[in-house]
């Protein structure tokens, strides 16, 4: 394969879909040839800002195009099993934004139709990508560090239906399946496959219909032990931020930039070709794309995740 990988940016106009477009810009095999929003207006807006040639409303336009070879899902939660399953059936790759599916079920079948398809199907569990997270990974994979605890806080403060960029949503965020996703999928890439798994959550909002604050214990095969705070409520830094407890170090990762335990910065601007998390995510989709191989997030390495998931959201009711 030598001409570019074509890929449409559904959700284009959403804050993670930008994210995508942003990262996309500085992949050299990566051509973006349309992007689709839930409007004529914003899919136009977000075209002509970053100088797409194709703007369209919703995904059913984008799969019926000849000059599409992937499809990066950047929508709301609800539809992402349904979305990839229809973008599978239609013969192209596909990257779904995190979470998978929001049950079990879904991310099952999910799965099953992504095996059946013979095409790369990933999932953005991003923090598999970020240079802090990938620094500590390859520490373990040396045999230089164990992970023994992992203490992750996942704070917003968001007590309206808004998104990442303080606009109004259509869809209600959910602390379990999609911001814990992200813990529970880096926690078993970090330390193995999880074995043991609690949660308790807060009261539920009257009107979002959903637990404000939660609180996750996991333990790894390996011994290791993760505990998560999540909150809606927090009134101050937002994100979420890992404190690594291990046999050799203790480290802080705070998105793509890593500390000590004592707050020094630790230089990772030469563990990838980006300092951008999304960015590096959407290079191994590119690259698995063009090399016709698995990519690392690929919806069969990270399916344990919403195993857990499911687990822990049949103790919570």
């Amino acid at each position: 394969m030598t001409d570019k990988i074509r890929i449409a940016v559904v959700g284009a106009n959403g804050a993670f879909g930008m994210k995508h477009l942003d990262g996309l810009a500085n992949i050299e095999d990566a051509e973006v040839t349309v992007v689709s929003a839930t409007s004529q207006e914003k899919a136009d807006a977000v075209a002509e800002k970053y100088g797409i040639p194709n703007a369209v409303v919703g995904l059913e336009a984008v799969l019926e195009r000849d000059d599409v070879d992937a499809v990066i899902l950047a929508t709301p939660t609800g539809l992402h099993a349904s979305q990839t399953q229809a973008v599978l059936a239609a013969g192209k790759h596909v990257q779904v934004e995190i979470p998978l599916a929001d049950s079990l079920a879904d991310a099952e079948a999910t799965l099953a139709a992504a095996e059946a398809s013979g095409r790369v199907a990933m999932v953005g569990h991003t923090r598999r990508f970020n240079p802090s997270h990938q620094f500590v990974h390859g520490r373990v994979e040396a045999g230089e560090f164990a992970v023994q605890q992992m203490d992750v806080q996942t704070y917003f403060f968001r007590r309206t239906n808004t998104n990442a960029k303080g606009e109004p949503r259509s869809w209600t965020d959910h602390l379990l399946w999609h911001h814990a996703a992200h813990t529970v999928d880096l926690f078993a890439y970090q330390a193995g496959r999880i074995v043991e798994a609690h949660a308790m959550q807060g009261p539920i909002h009257p009107e979002l219909g959903i637990a404000m604050d939660m609180s996750i214990q996991l333990k790894s095969e390996t011994g290791a032990i993760c505990t998560l705070s999540l909150s809606f409520n927090n009134d101050g830094p937002f994100g979420t931020f890992f404190r690594y407890i291990g046999d050799t170090a203790t480290y802080i990762a705070r998105y793509d930039d890593l500390f000590t335990g004592k707050e020094e910065q630790i230089d990772v601007s030469d563990v990838a070709v980006s300092m951008n998390g999304i960015e590096l995510q959407d290079r191994e989709f590119v690259a698995a794309i063009r090399e016709g191989r698995e990519p690392n997030s690929s919806m069969r390495q990270v399916i344990d995740c919403y195993r857990v998931l499911g687990e822990l959201e049949e103790q919570l009711a």
